[in-house]
């Protein structure tokens, strides 16, 4: 399944990950990837995808709103959002991650939205 907003290497690290997790392993993989809504201040810090349908995908989701949790997200639902200004959702080209995931969570927590 081709999806513009991951590459293909980013897609084959989320399903490296995301069998890790679904044979029991415990992990805390830095996240892959980074995807953004640049009009709405949404952010996606994804780490895996699940094996199983190649589509759902898990990390940390910031809406803006004061509650970063971490969750599951269809990538093919975020290909379809468009912000306010009929921005699509988009992945940060540049993003490098710093800290594993449970690090992201517990800033992104701590000061109430994702701080990279």
């Amino acid at each position: 399944m081709n999806n513009p907003l991951i590459t293909d290497e980013e897609r084959e690290q989320l399903l490296v990950n995301g069998r890790a997790r679904a044979v029991g392993q415990a992990i805390d993989p830095l996240p892959v990837v980074r995807l953004f809504t640049p009009d709405a201040h949404v952010t996606w810090l994804l780490t895996e995808l699940d094996p199983e349908d190649g589509d759902t995908a898990y990390g940390l989701i910031d809406l803006g709103i004061g509650m970063p949790d971490v969750g599951t997200v269809q990538l093919s639902a975020l290909a379809s959002i468009v912000g306010p200004r009929k921005q699509p959702v988009m992945r940060d080209r540049y993003f490098q991650a710093a800290r594993p995931l449970s690090e992201y969570v517990r800033l992104a927590q701590e000061n109430g939205s994702n701080i990279d």
